[in-house]
């Protein structure tokens, strides 16, 4: 059972998964124009995508620099993440006093 938790290929199931929800969300909006646009969580799927890849190569034992640059690359697609909700609220906000 311990194998199993230390297998990369759980981790590659979750980012099949995951990847799956972005596709399923993207064709909804598209369609029906209802849902979550895709721009507004693009940047949130990113970083977690980027953070089950830095799990994998831990995993996977791969050189140290793969696994740092994909924290790192998870790192800034938060941050811009929580940029871009910080000025759509400050833009709402705005829009409200005006």
């Amino acid at each position: 059972m311990a194998s199993l938790w230390s297998s990369a290929w759980l981790v590659d199931i979750a980012i099949a998964i995951t990847l799956a929800e972005w596709l399923a969300l993207a064709v909804y909006h598209r369609v029906t124009g209802q849902g979550i646009a895709p721009k507004d969580f693009q940047l949130n799927l990113l970083s977690g995508l980027c953070l089950m890849l830095a799990l994998r190569c831990a995993l996977e034992e791969a050189a140290w620099p793969w696994g740092a640059g994909f924290l790192a690359a998870s790192g800034a697609a938060h941050i811009m993440y929580l940029g871009q909700r910080w000025q759509k609220r400050r833009k709402a906000t705005q829009a409200f006093l005006v």
